[in-house]
């Protein structure tokens, strides 16, 4: 029973951070929601169109701010106060699903409403996700941090698995709007939880002063520390070609295989559940290795190369629950190395190229992923994604294994609460290493 216990803290130690709990069961809600309104958005789209293209522009929309502006999002991010950006993205994200929400139940929804209101979610993405990723930091402080991000995926894909199933079930009792509104609903306990976190105690580190080229100074930054590049052009070649899994999976599952939609819906319940499974061993890792994170790559590769040979579909769903933990732990990895490489001055612009690699890349990879499928087969798609992420990981190890871990790179001027922030010049390469000691710090609450 001991043992127990000891794994299961050990598993969610983060969640021992009064700021990560509150910010973790607020995000919880709302990213339950948020699926929710996926999928009652996609409903709503084939609705008034009965066309999947422009079903691929809705989402194309929505992601393409991400790609173009999300690098000024971590600019925004590392001038100013992380938590009042998130908050003020949730109210307004909040308000968008309960105008569409109430547009459709009034039934005066046009198509170009529904276009509008997806472009606005971007843009509040485009802001948002770099602060939120580099706020999980602020809230745990490094020797959490990989537990938290962790748990962050965690939660993620928990919502992928509840989101869903709640709105195939409001849609078939109440109707689609519906799905809107308790989206709404659930940006309540996000925004109150983001009120109740405790300013003196996040791990604050030095902000960005407002000043000219900040956005070219943040890709100098990174393209002089190998510890910051070469993971996130291993997110790019993974982003782009390996995470179209809402294009190959569909199509593998009805092209290939013959088989009906709820064999689909199966198959996203194998990855949700493969994904929950490796989120939790990972959470169980404090701190990154160069080799875990080549490694996790590697290992990603080979499973998408397996799945795409798989024989029958019984085989498929056997592999798909594997392909699920190896994408979040790769992901986790990623996020984690660069965020305990990165100064605080720097680490919003740091996480904003990260979030454009990771997810911003859909409207590039997307068509040309779709291309294959179609062109050629499913399986040549998911063989694309496997050898870019093989390759990458083969590249990546090529050039970290003589560079130290992140571990070994974290800065003491951002691990220490409420410090002033610094000039551009002041910061330092993490890769150039510093004393380890600074991990111990904790911040000191009146």
């Amino acid at each position: 029973m001991t043992r127990l216990a000891h794994g299961l803290r050990t598993t969610f130690v983060a969640l021992e951070e009064r700021n990560f709990r509150l910010f973790f069961f607020g995000q919880l809600v709302s990213t339950t929601g948020s699926w929710m309104q996926m999928v009652a958005q996609s409903w709503l789209v084939l609705e008034l169109t009965g066309s999947g293209t422009m079903l691929g522009l809705v989402m194309a929309l929505q992601w393409t701010p991400l790609l173009l502006f999300g690098a000024w999002g971590g600019v925004l991010a590392d001038r100013y106060d992380k938590r009042k950006l998130i908050l003020a993205m949730e109210t307004i994200a909040g308000l968008l699903a309960l105008g569409l929400g109430l547009l459709v139940l009034t039934d005066v929804v046009s198509f170009w409403m529904v276009l509008v209101v997806a472009g606005m979610l971007g843009c509040t993405q485009a802001i948002e996700q770099p602060a939120r990723q580099s706020f999980v930091s602020e809230l745990v402080g490094p020797e959490r941090l990989t537990n938290a991000l962790s748990l962050c995926g965690l939660l993620i894909n928990v919502g992928r698995l509840l989101g869903p199933a709640i709105a195939g079930l409001v849609i078939a009792v109440a109707g689609v709007p519906y799905c809107f509104l308790l989206n709404a609903a659930t940006y309540v306990p996000a925004v109150t939880t983001l009120a109740l976190i405790s300013s003196r105690s996040l791990y604050k580190g030095a902000r960005a002063q407002r000043a000219k080229g900040q956005l070219t100074e943040g890709l100098r930054y990174v393209r002089r520390t190998p510890a910051l590049w070469v993971p996130l052009l291993m997110m790019l070649a993974i982003g782009t070609f390996t995470y179209e899994f809402q294009i190959t999976l569909p199509l593998l599952t009805s092209d290939t295989f013959g088989v009906d939609a709820a064999a689909y819906g199966l198959m996203q319940t194998m990855l949700g559940a493969g994904a929950i499974v490796g989120g939790i061993w990972v959470a169980r890792r404090s701190v990154p290795t160069n080799a875990m994170l080549t490694g996790s790559a590697a290992v990603f590769g080979l499973i998408v190369l397996a799945l795409s040979v798989a024989p029958t579909y019984l085989v498929a769903m056997v592999i798909v629950p594997f392909q699920g933990a190896a994408n979040i732990t790769f992901s986790t990895l990623a996020n984690s190395s660069m965020q305990l490489s990165s100064a605080s001055a720097m680490r919003s612009r740091v996480m904003a190229l990260f979030s454009m690699a990771w997810v911003g890349t859909t409207p590039i990879g997307g068509p040309i992923v779709g291309w294959i499928a179609q062109t050629w087969s499913p399986r040549w798609a998911l063989a694309l994604g496997a050898f870019a992420a093989i390759g990458a990981a083969g590249l990546a190890w090529a050039r970290l294994r003589h560079e130290p871990d992140p571990s070994t790179g974290l800065l003491e001027h951002h691990l220490v609460p409420d410090a002033e922030p610094a000039e551009p010049s002041e910061l330092v390469d993490p890769s150039a290493g510093t004393d380890n000691g600074a991990a111990a710090l904790r911040p000191q609450v009146a």
